[in-house]
């Protein structure tokens, strides 16, 4: 349940909030040089085993890189597996989108139903995620 702050907009009312989302893989220095060239989020901070991005250091999220030497890939699509989780990343130019991520080192998952236009993907380390379309009227606009 969340209250509401004087201009009527719900504040969380949690003990805690979401502050990143890891992946593990076998070389996250790499992982995080291809979504830091899909998402454009610089590494903002990089050790042997750990990579984060974000659009600063001091950013409420995120996203992060695990050396995990012994990482399986999920198998997906597979009938007697689940993705288990998987990343929505928002695009203005679908199209456009997975152009950059397959010449980045993507693979387009065969045989995906349409999700709402989506696009279902596996980066270089096999996690999935999915090409979301931006919501009308909310088209990421470059800050100058």
């Amino acid at each position: 349940m969340a209250r509401e702050t004087a201009g009527g907009t719900p504040e969380p009312t949690g003990l805690t909030r979401l502050s990143g989302f890891a992946l593990e893989c076998r070389d996250p220095a790499a992982l995080a040089a291809f979504y830091s060239a899909l998402t454009g989020w610089p590494v903002v901070h990089a050790s042997p085993d750990w990579y984060s991005l974000g659009p600063d250091a001091d950013t409420d999220f995120h996203l992060s890189f695990q050396r995990a030497p012994g990482h399986r890939p999920p198998l997906w699509p597979d009938p007697a597996s689940s993705m288990q989780a998987h990343l929505h990343l928002r695009a203005d130019d679908l199209d456009a989108a997975q152009d950059r991520a397959l010449a980045l080192g993507a693979t387009l998952c065969p045989d995906q139903e349409d999700l709402s236009g989506s696009r279902v993907l596996t980066d270089p380390a096999g996690h999935p995620f999915c090409l979301c379309p931006a919501p009308r009227g909310r088209a990421h606009r470059e800050q100058s």
